[in-house]
């Protein structure tokens, strides 16, 4: 799996990288792909530092939307007509395209969702149904995305289970031997996220896995993060389950991925009921559809997901070790840069991250660093990043997080750093 390493400045040193690729990296020629990103905000030049949040689109996936309204739009599946044809065999190509970006098996594995909120909370409202019981213990990490929270509890409040949480220490890394303890024969599921939204960290998620099946546990993993920075292979981590989002991985809004072992699915209930998710319906009784059209109810999001093969194709095309080379050195930029700010502290330097800069400037509150950043022509993110108990385990009420893609380049870190001096000078 590729991964960061060392917390200053979370360089990803070349022996981890894939062999045998190329690691040139035109930025130039990159940005020009990204048409949003030729615009003035305030009279400046755009600076897009909210990747985290979500990512930019490249032009060929706007074609791509396009092109699918243009020329095929139609439903698809049972239709027999040839637009519907066309548009059954574009939806059902960038399955086998997920598929291979993931390295599933199968792609009866791979389910179409909303994004990776509803892929978890498919996961909680079918097999968490199943398999929590009153007395049982569900675990998640301190560093969890609310969406990594909230069903949960939701779930333990409803099943009379637990909810138990693994600590991390104060670089942002998950204390593995606390993880351990906290396994037992009471544990009934594991909630983990890949890459924090927050930090930057790489959790050692497949070390997780192991440990849990050990106890029998199951394990979903939250790659929200994950997906467009690092290799991720489903596996070989041994994952039970698996969610994404396209719109941080330069696609579409509205469209994920949840990846599940097919012998769990398959013993798993729908989630929700309709047309596509049936075999045949009467009103004495209902048979269910075959994977992975059992949780795909209703039309779904034809067009963005048939853009989404376009993003992935993109991003592989580039390749990720490529990639993630140009990203680490603008990590290691930032963190130098910004660590000579008087007054301000990085928040996260696990041993492991990827091209997330998360920190604070002592007595200032981020929404104003980020208004007057703004005002620069520099778009960061600022608060809590629904992540709430995360600050609250630093004693923080939020950071502004500045995120860093392969469209960005040094140079726009150096306004960061330039916008962020005259933070200081008109606040302190």
């Amino acid at each position: 799996m590729l991964t960061a390493v060392q917390p200053t400045p979370g360089n990803l040193t070349a022996d981890r990288l894939p062999k045998g690729e190329d690691l040139a990296f035109d930025v130039d020629k990159v940005r020009a792909d990204f048409p949003i990103l030729d615009q003035t905000i305030h009279g400046k030049p755009l600076v897009y530092f909210d990747n985290a949040a979500t990512t930019q689109k490249p032009m060929a996936v706007i074609r791509a939307l396009s092109s699918y309204y243009e020329t095929i739009n139609a439903n698809i599946h049972r239709g027999i007509h040839t637009l519907a044809e066309k548009a059954t065999a574009e939806y059902e190509a960038t399955r086998e395209t997920v598929r291979q970006f993931i390295h599933a098996s199968l792609t009866e594995e791979v389910i179409f969702t909303r994004g990776t909120t509803e892929g978890i909370n498919l996961v909680a409202s079918t097999y968490g149904r199943q398999h929590v019981t009153r007395g049982g213990e569900v675990i998640i990490s301190t560093m969890e995305h609310h969406s990594n929270i909230v069903p949960w509890q939701m779930l333990c409040e409803e099943k009379g289970a637990t909810l138990r949480v693994m600590p991390i220490d104060e670089n942002g890394d998950i204390v593995f031997e606390e993880y351990e303890k906290l396994l037992s024969e009471k544990t009934q599921f594991v909630a983990v996220v890949h890459v924090s939204n927050s930090l930057g960290t790489i959790n050692p998620v497949k070390r997780i896995i192991a440990k849990a099946h050990e106890y029998g546990v199951k394990v979903l993993v939250d790659g929200a993060q994950a997906a467009a920075h690092l290799d991720v292979d489903v596996r070989d981590l041994d994952a039970d389950f698996y969610v994404f989002s396209s719109h941080k991985l330069y696609g579409p809004t509205g469209i994920g991925i949840l990846y599940g072992k097919k012998a769990l699915l398959e013993a798993m209930p729908p989630y929700q009921g309709g047309g596509e998710m049936i075999k045949e319906v009467s009103f004495e009784k209902t048979t269910y559809n075959e994977l992975p059209y059992k949780f795909e109810a209703g039309t779904p999001n034809i067009a963005d997901t048939i853009a989404l093969k376009t993003a992935i194709e993109y991003v592989t095309r580039l390749g990720k070790a490529r990639v993630a080379r140009h990203e680490n050195e603008l990590l290691r930029h930032a963190t130098e840069a910004l660590t000579e700010i008087p007054g301000l502290r990085i928040v996260g330097t696990a041993r492991e991250k990827i091209s997330v800069a998360s920190f604070v400037i002592e007595g200032i509150h981020p929404q104003d660093i980020g208004i007057i950043l703004d005002t620069q022509g520099v778009a960061v993110r600022t608060g809590h990043h629904c992540t709430q108990p995360l600050m609250k385990r630093f004693g923080l009420p939020g950071t502004t997080r500045a995120s860093f893609a392969m469209y960005n380049t040094k140079e726009e870190i150096n306004r960061l750093v330039t916008g962020l001096h005259k933070v200081l000078k008109m606040l302190s």
